[in-house]
């Protein structure tokens, strides 16, 4: 009964058009209605009373319990903390924070994120209610509204950090709920899919989801910055790599795509890298670690489909990487026949595939492996179609940008810009 109720409490929240008394009076209606088929089943449906207090009870319980939920989706707690705006870094902020010996800089990173989680979250919270109605009911978006909802009581309700152990008690929980919301992308996919038909503007599902799927990225940048404060590492502070090469990373994701196409395909082609390949400068790899196996996957795909009669005789993958004191640009070419022309327009849509329908997620069942850096991506060379809108949204939320340029009956070049953290004019907040 307690889980039935509960469901109705996530709908009415997701759906975004109830709230306080009208919320507790159909908790309490809802509760009713269980308690009444209970005592149907326990006692029999024609079984007359003696007396009113045996349910008369059963209803004050229910009405306990009712407040108790509403109390948990508590909508001025999280109203009051949308209202807030939030507190960006800089990178290099960051970076040049420094280490104490004492520890005192992961004392200062966690009451830092103390404050500014709850209210990230409660502006994602917000943006699930604003989402249509027919779209915020569906239950895969309505799981996600509510992991948002249990992660923003869980860290608004931690006491305030101010020694060591209650700080490695906050690094568990944000540990936690970092792998409770591995998934939540996927399901953002799915749901969303599922609710297809419905979408009648698709700017508001655009608008959504870039904002929903930025805000997680550096949501996620801070967090993991955190619990990497507690690691030595001489080559990194937190998340930040000191001397990132843009080839050798390039070279990583270079592997896993090859082995990725050689399964789907049986052969992979070749990838050139020239251009600065001696470059090495400060920068994050964790957003690399998302965008470049979708940018090589892409180009990959396209040469071995656009060469399906000579499957072992195909052009190179060319990835240029250029370097400059205000950002660093990395240019994938491919000789995959370029992207047509009635489909050119919509490649950086959401839910927008050039490959046939799948089943499966580009990434599976952990989007957000490479993420956590807990290892490499594996699936299908496509899925949902998320990758380059994804990709896009991410590299305008670096300060940077991702732009397509196709030679129809040719190829695809795919440049993508990203500003140096330590370079010269305003770098990007996270």
């Amino acid at each position: 009964m307690q889980r039935r109720v509960t469901g109705t409490a996530i709908e009415m929240l997701g759906c975004g058009t109830l709230a306080g008394p009208r919320l507790t009076k159909l908790l309490l209606s809802s509760f009713k209605k269980s308690i009444s088929q209970q005592f149907s089943v326990n006692f029999g449906v024609n079984q007359r009373f003696r007396t009113t207090s045996s349910i008369q009870g059963y209803y004050e319980l229910a009405r306990e319990r009712s407040k108790a939920v509403a109390s948990f989706y508590n909508q001025s707690a999280i109203d009051a903390s949308a209202e807030k705006a939030s507190v960006r870094l800089t990178p290099a902020t960051m970076l040049y924070a420094g280490k104490s010996a004492d520890g005192h800089h992961i004392l200062s990173s966690a009451k830092y994120l103390q404050k500014e989680l709850p209210v990230r979250i409660a502006h994602r919270i917000k943006g699930f209610r604003s989402l249509p109605f027919i779209i915020g009911c569906n239950p895969t978006i309505l799981q996600v509204h509510e992991l948002y909802i249990r992660a923003y009581h869980m860290l608004s309700d931690f006491p305030p950090i101010k020694d060591r152990e209650t700080e490695a008690q906050y690094s568990k929980l944000v540990q936690q709920l970092l792998d409770d919301h591995k998934d939540v992308v996927t399901m953002l996919a799915q749901g969303l899919r599922e609710s297809r038909k419905h979408i009648q503007d698709e700017t508001v599902i655009r608008n959504f989801l870039d904002t929903t799927l930025t805000s997680r990225l550096g949501i996620r940048m801070l967090a993991t910055h955190h619990l990497s404060l507690h690691e030595e590492n001489p080559d990194y502070v937190g998340i930040i790599c000191r001397r990132l090469s843009p080839k050798k990373i390039i070279e990583k994701w270079v592997v896993f795509a090859r082995r990725l196409c050689e399964h789907q395909y049986g052969n992979s082609p070749l990838v050139r890298i020239n251009g600065h390949v001696a470059a090495r400068f400060p920068f994050i790899p964790m957003p690399l670690d998302y965008i470049l196996p979708e940018l090589l996957k892409n180009a990959m795909r396209a040469t071995m489909e656009s060469h399906l009669e000579t499957p072992y005789n195909v052009p190179d993958v060319v990835v240029t990487i250029a370097n400059n004191d205000t950002d660093f640009v990395v240019r994938i070419s491919d000789r995959g026949g370029g992207i047509p022309h009635r489909i050119l327009d919509k490649v950086m849509d959401y839910h927008f595939s050039t490959a046939e329908e799948s089943t499966q997620d580009p990434r599976v069942s952990n989007l957000f492996d490479t993420m956590t850096n807990s290892g490499p991506q594996s699936g299908p060379m496509h899925g949902f179609g998320f990758g380059l809108p994804t990709s896009r949204a991410y590299a305008e939320y670096l300060g940077g940008s991702l732009t397509i340029q196709s030679m129809q009956g040719i190829g695809t070049d795919v440049y993508l810009r990203l500003r140096h953290i330590d370079g010269k004019g305003e770098s990007f907040r996270i």
